[in-house]
């Protein structure tokens, strides 16, 4: 069964960087495009970050544009986040998911396999 497995998360200053990964083991995932959403309490689950299957186009957030980077490796079966300039408005729980659907990279919907999740928390 496929799964997928997120790491790297924890407490961080504002202004400092972070690394999040996501493995996935069970079958490979080279041929889809993966993507990092995220969840602040009391909030909706959110679009980070996308890239397609080849690692060649990528998508973010207007309020990660230029901070954040993500990155994958199909050999390795996994998809990072690199976090740079962290505000503690970035403090969530992240997933990673794999996009199995037609449309838009940045819906919800069109997304399974997700992750459990790593907590980011920024303090300020």
């Amino acid at each position: 069964q496929a799964q997928l497995v997120e790491s790297g998360g924890g407490l961080v200053q504002a202004g400092g960087s972070q690394r999040l990964s996501c493995a996935a083991s069970g079958r490979t995932f080279s041929n889809y495009a993966m993507a990092w959403f995220r969840q602040a309490p009391g909030k909706e689950r959110e679009f980070v970050a996308a890239i397609n299957w080849s690692g060649g186009r990528t998508y973010y957030a207007d309020s990660v544009q230029g901070r954040f980077t993500i990155s994958r490796s199909n050999a390795k079966n996994s998809v990072y986040l690199q976090m740079n300039t962290l505000k503690p408005e970035d403090t969530a729980l992240y997933y990673c998911a794999v996009h199995t659907g037609s449309g838009t990279m940045y819906e919800r919907s069109e997304y399974d396999y997700w992750g459990q999740g790593t907590q980011v928390t920024v303090s300020s």
